[in-house]
């Protein structure tokens, strides 16, 4: 791929991958990939496929020691698409308890998909990753990666 090579590579390049009613009508397609493409979201999302938790229980379970106050954020977020019941009991403290939502356990068999795929296709990936770090190595030798911009040479004053 081109630096300026930004078109999507499909099949039958005819076939639109999302079909708007207007070129600047994104279908909320960003706002949903915004969410899920996030750090915490599909982590949640799984982990409360399998039923309500109270947060401390979700916190626990989500994997990467999420903090308390991501895990906060990520669940009012999560509530506010929808995706996401929380539940107060009148209780002191209060209990808290997180569930998803009939629209969020739809999206269920879309992350085991996703999950899924990803699996089936590691090696490939990996060996894509070693093939591209080969190619693009810098001059001493270390790899550089596609996220990392390449390393700047310090040009030093003649004297």
């Amino acid at each position: 791929m081109s630096a300026g090579h930004t078109e999507v590579t499909t099949s039958a390049p005819d076939t639109p991958v999302i079909v708007c009613e207007t070129p600047q009508d994104e279908c909320g397609v960003r706002d949903v990939l915004d969410r899920l493409g996030d750090k915490w979201s599909v982590y949640v999302v799984v982990e409360l496929a399998s039923g309500m938790r109270r947060f401390k229980e979700l916190q626990r379970a989500v994997p990467g020691d999420i903090s308390q106050r991501m895990l906060t954020l990520t669940v009012r977020r999560l509530e506010r698409d929808g995706l996401v019941e929380r539940t107060v009991h009148p209780t002191v403290p209060p209990q808290v308890e997180y569930e998803l939502t009939e629209t969020g356990h739809s999206l269920t068999h879309l992350v085991k998909a996703l999950a899924d795929w990803s699996i089936a296709h590691r090696p490939v990936i990996a060996a894509s990753h070693a093939a591209w770090d080969a190619a693009h190595a810098q001059p001493d030798g270390r790899a550089r990666t596609a996220a990392a911009p390449p390393v700047e040479r310090v040009r030093r004053p003649r004297v």
